[in-house]
């Protein structure tokens, strides 16, 4: 799948307002968020992937097929970054989310060993209250038993009924294609 970087932003406003429809991927800093997208797309090094989570300040976008932009959103509710900088990145999420004339759909990445956050149940109740569609992740299931994945696929359609849930990782690759088809086919769907 052909993808590519096309820029970085740090001010929401600047965003193209016509274009390739818009698919962001949000997630809680070191949910895998960089690998996810490197899987997805089947590439090695398209979002940059760091041992230091927290490291995503801008908005990324990437074109990923000639069919969708998706849009790198930094990570929340990483504890080492100063009050003042996590209330920065927050608004930035948050901007992004209410004035983007091209988003349609929002990827939200789970790490599926400890499950959803406050940070990440907080993103959930924002999505659905602004009526923005999702895909829930959970990622790094390859860290899992085949009980514990069940388990936590379980409390994850309990948490969050009627929305699509994916268990990838980013090591095997499993859930990759499953992802990338709810994505292409939700966006289809919207279309028509």
């Amino acid at each position: 799948m052909k993808s590519s970087f096309i820029r970085s932003y740090s001010d929401p406003a600047m965003l193209p307002k016509e274009g390739l429809p818009q698919v962001a991927f949000l997630g809680r800093s070191n949910a895998g968020k960089s690998s996810l997208i490197n899987s997805l797309t089947d590439s090695k090094n398209l979002a940059r992937v760091s041992a230091t989570p927290g490291l995503t300040r801008l908005i990324n976008i990437f074109d990923v097929a000639g069919k969708f932009h998706l849009v790198d959103l930094p990570g929340y509710g990483y504890a080492k970054m100063s009050r003042i900088e996590r209330e920065g990145l927050t608004a930035l999420i948050h901007d992004y989310l209410s004035t983007s004339k091209l988003l349609q759909l929002a990827v939200v990445i789970v790490d599926s060993r400890i499950g959803p956050t406050k940070d990440d149940r907080e993103l959930i109740d924002s999505l659905h209250q602004a009526d923005i569609p999702f895909i829930l992740v959970a990622n790094k299931v390859d860290k899992l038993s085949r009980t514990e994945l069940s388990q936590i696929m379980s409390t994850l359609q309990v948490s969050v009924p009627g929305v699509p849930i994916v268990a990838h990782s980013s090591v095997t690759g499993a859930g990759s294609g499953e992802l990338y088809e709810e994505i292409v086919r939700y966006l289809s769907a919207s279309k028509a």
